[in-house]
């Protein structure tokens, strides 16, 4: 028997379509209630700088989707207010955070440019600068 002259056709991927869901309301909810958190982090965690260059470089319509949906998903869990470590809890209470965008922030890092770094580190020039003392 011959080979057919097309490949079949893939089965559907149904999951894809809450991916795209799931995507669109962490970008949401991070662009309602980011930088409310960084502001609110600023000089509390190490990692503001950061999540403020993954902000950037989620919202980039340069970086590829997959790579924006891990950003969003980890910056989405970020300005949560309920996590799995309560962010209020001194000493640990940004060690959950941190983790999950150290694992976005690796997995993005060659999206990641030096433009999305350099307006990071203006806004927090900026915001430091407006601070009150």
């Amino acid at each position: 028997m011959a080979a057919p002259l097309a490949k079949r056709a893939a089965k559907a991927n149904l999951g894809s379509m809450t991916d795209l869901i799931r995507l669109e309301r962490d970008e949401k909810r991070v662009r309602e209630s980011f930088w409310r958190k960084a502001r609110r982090t600023l000089g509390k965690v190490p990692f503001t700088e950061d999540a403020v260059a993954a902000f950037y470089c989620a919202t980039d319509s340069a970086t590829p989707l997959p790579i924006r949906a891990t950003l969003f998903g980890a910056l989405a869990y970020f300005v949560l207010p309920f996590d799995i470590i309560p962010d209020f809890i001194a000493g640990l209470g940004y060690s959950d955070d941190a983790a999950v965008l150290l694992a976005a922030v690796t997995a993005a890092a060659a999206h990641m440019t030096d433009t999305h770094r350099q307006k990071a580190r203006a806004w927090l020039l900026k915001e430091q600068s407006v601070a009150p003392v």
